[in-house]
């Protein structure tokens, strides 16, 4: 099978399109074949082992997988002795964000891991649109006590994470001012922002209204330049380590101030995967993509989403859709 490969970390020219062997699933494995997959900025700090601290999960050293790849949406092609919760031919899509080999023809995935079936009116590439963004998206979300009416920043709306955050915020009836660049202003209301900043134009830290949360998804701001926009108890969170890696300790040095910042420690990639189907089976996310690469392409794709500069998902497709 053809799968992007490297051997050690670094930029995108690391990576190698080789044929190598066709995974085989153990007793409680699948099989997939790969139909879709993004590059994603998880992706890119694998692919780099920056920052360092992502190396405990992935490999001191030298990369753990050869094969990159946290996401995907296929078909299975085969199952393993003892899985009983899936059979060939099932359509299913998962995440996992240590990383899963996905940026391959086929990849292995343990049955009970972050896999679920694909929803009947879902492409495989709006189900590998909606994972690593969204994921991390609800775990902003997860990290708050978010009510009715709540009035939310989103900073780098237009992201994987940033277009996902207006979306949950949205659904779960928060009231979103969203931030993003001028080709996008009007994305950014389709998602259901209720004000918009355009920041090529615009300082949104001069904004006059105050908020309970401010989701950095982009990590381009701080919490000393936000701080004055969050009411009394309000919460500052972002995706990024912030300056001098402040986000780290912050958490402990605010933790009982009437303004805090908390570090969204991604978590539980099956409860993520299990609440997107029930938004995606009843129409309440439309995942945001922004281009389509092939499997030969994927120096290119990574480089791209590495310039900073995509709006929503970036996909790796191996195959056109099944009829």
């Amino acid at each position: 099978m053809k799968a992007a490969t490297r051997t050690a970390y670094g930029s995108p020219k690391v990576l190698k399109l080789r044929t190598i062997d066709r995974p085989q699933p153990d007793d409680n494995e699948l099989l997939i074949r790969v139909y879709a997959t993004t590059v994603n900025r998880t992706d890119c700090g694998i692919l780099t082992g920056k920052p360092y601290a992502i190396r405990l999960f992935t490999g001191l050293f030298k990369p753990s997988s050869e094969v990159p790849g946290t996401d995907f949406a296929g078909q299975v092609e085969a199952i393993g002795a003892k899985v009983t919760s899936f059979q060939v031919g099932d359509r299913v899509w998962g995440l996992h964000d240590e990383g899963l080999a996905s940026q391959a023809e086929y990849m292995v995935v343990r049955a009970d891991n972050g896999v679920v079936p694909i929803p009947e009116n879902i492409t495989y590439q709006e189900a590998a649109a909606s994972a690593e963004g969204a994921h991390y998206a609800y775990n902003f979300i997860n990290k708050v006590t978010l009510s009715k009416g709540d009035k939310v920043l989103v900073n780098g709306a237009t992201g994987a994470i940033g277009s996902a955050a207006v979306q949950l915020l949205k659904y779960f009836g928060a009231v979103v001012t969203a931030v993003g660049n001028t080709p996008n202003m009007a994305l950014l209301d389709s998602l259901g922002a209720f004000k918009t900043f355009d920041y090529l134009k615009e300082d949104f830290t001069k904004d006059t209204d105050n908020y309970k949360f401010i989701f950095d998804t982009v990590g381009k701001s701080s919490f000393h330049k936000c701080k004055h926009l969050l009411v009394p108890g309000g919460v500052y969170i972002s995706s990024e380590l912030g300056p001098m890696a402040e986000n780290l300790y912050l958490p402990i040095l605010t933790r009982f101030k009437n303004k805090r910042v908390i570090f969204p420690v991604p978590m539980n990639c099956k409860r993520t995967l299990v609440f997107m189907n029930e938004l995606l089976a009843k129409g309440e996310f439309k995942p945001v993509i922004d281009r389509i690469y092939r499997l030969e392409e994927i120096e290119e794709a990574y480089s791209y989403v590495m310039r900073g500069e995509k709006t929503g998902n970036v996909l790796i497709s191996y195959y056109n859709e099944p009829s």
